[in-house]
């Protein structure tokens, strides 16, 4: 569990600095330059995910059950993760409806990642983990849209259809690859059984 909890705070201590000290952040890109602050983010981040994927497994050899979720959680997480891999693709793709609307599609994504793996999950490694992404990442959105209010930001870009079309493909292709083979390949577990 050490190895999992020490993961987890590696990777909302980085990824919360934009959130706690965008001032800091800034001036260090500033002064170290943007690519240099991008590559050691990339490297902390790897690193924390690593983190988490060994200890998550290896809670996962011996579980603490806490509940046991009924089947057809599992068919409700399937289909909240095509919408969840959907914000994912309106975050990646410019232009789209959803980064006009709502600023920060990713958040909503990894909110909507955590709730639908902790009703198809009920063992304490999933718990902590999904648990404690979905609380960060209401904070984190609550904070941003709160200082985007604050600041008087007006996001007017132009979106279209094509780009919320091409995130929707992004959202289907990654569903398919997801489903049928890359969660068994990665996790261990396929969301088919």
């Amino acid at each position: 569990m050490l190895i999992l909890i020490m993961g987890l705070v590696i990777f909302f201590c980085v990824h919360s600095v934009r959130l706690v000290a965008p001032e800091w952040r800034a001036s260090n890109m500033l002064q170290n330059g943007a690519m240099r602050w991008r590559i050691r983010f990339g490297m902390i981040t790897l690193l924390a995910t690593a983190f988490i994927i060994m200890g998550y497994m290896q809670m996962r050899m011996a579980p603490v059950w806490l509940w046991f979720p009924p089947v057809w959680t599992r068919h409700l997480a399937g289909l909240l993760m095509l919408v969840a891999l959907f914000f994912v693709g309106s975050a990646l793709v410019p232009n789209t409806t959803m980064k006009k609307k709502v600023g920060y599609p990713m958040l909503i994504a990894v909110k909507i990642w955590a709730f639908s793996h902790l009703i198809s999950n009920g063992n304490l490694a999933d718990i902590i983990v999904f648990g404690s992404f979905l609380i960060w990442s209401i904070v984190s959105f609550a904070v941003y849209r709160r200082r985007d209010r604050k600041a008087g930001v007006v996001r007017d870009q132009e979106s279209g259809v094509q780009f919320d079309l091409a995130a929707f493909t992004f959202a289907m292709v990654s569903w398919f690859i997801m489903v049928f083979y890359l969660h068994e390949a990665v996790i261990g577990v396929s969301p088919l059984v």
